[in-house]
């Protein structure tokens, strides 16, 4: 059965209060993971020289984005919860949009790059299509989008209060390959263990094609003000 509006609203509204509630809990928590990995992967495959513009797609507390600010590049962030955006805010310094997922007001055409760590798997797979062609819109031609999920079976549903998405590879190349992107690479993580003990799958993708502009009225994108020096994620 299709999601209705309702849902739609109540899925972002309590996954958005989990993070919330546990905001600081999440940030002691994920403070020291290392995702260089991903970080590397989404950086090589970008073209031109750097600094590079790079939107960090669910920054959380701001972990990723201050490595992208400290590497030197123009890094801005955005999130749905607003304790995150407030830490990633203090934190990096950099800009930092509070923004719904289902609700995005994105720049055309703006960024090399975008960083979805631990992120799109919380958009229902009706609205992912939708979701994954605003953030082609918002990539400069040729730009990069790297993705990390949690890997499944397709599974969908609630999980510990958070809407969730498990997809498997060949269900994540159908969706992306849909909205005009490129397979550039893939990986599990994490690195070094057997396949059963990688639960993260993690792709990177080129733009390529166009999508026609999925806002009427582009005086109304946010401002942007990155700095190159200064920086978040999950």
């Amino acid at each position: 059965m299709p999601l209705r509006t309702r849902d739609l609203e109540e899925i972002s509204a309590h996954t958005l209060a989990h993070y919330d509630q546990r905001a600081e809990d999440f940030r002691e928590g994920t403070r020291h993971h290392d995702v260089r990995q991903n970080i590397d992967a989404l950086l090589r495959h970008i073209r031109g020289q750097p600094p590079f513009t790079i939107l960090d797609f669910g920054c959380g507390p701001g972990r990723d984005l201050q490595t992208f600010a400290r590497l030197g590049h123009l890094a801005c962030g955005l999130d749905g919860a607003e304790a995150f955006v407030d830490m990633a805010r203090t934190t990096s310094g950099c800009t930092v949009w509070q923004q719904d997922f289902l609700r995005l007001d994105l720049p055309s055409g703006h960024f090399d790059g975008v960083f979805a760590n631990a992120s799109l798997f919380h958009v229902p797979t009706q609205e992912l299509s939708r979701v994954l062609r605003q953030l082609h819109a918002t990539l400069k031609p040729d730009g990069v989008l790297f993705s990390s999920n949690p890997r499944g079976n397709n599974e969908e549903g609630w999980s510990d209060g958070r809407y969730a998405v498990y997809h498997d590879l060949a269900n994540w190349r159908q969706l992306l390959s849909a909205a005009a992107f490129a397979e550039l690479e893939h990986y599990y993580r994490p690195p070094g263990l057997p396949r059963a003990q990688q639960p993260w799958l993690a792709s990177v993708w080129r733009r390529i094609g166009e999508h026609r502009d999925t806002r009427e009225d582009s005086s109304t994108h946010p401002t942007l003000h990155l700095h190159p020096l200064s920086h978040h994620g999950k």
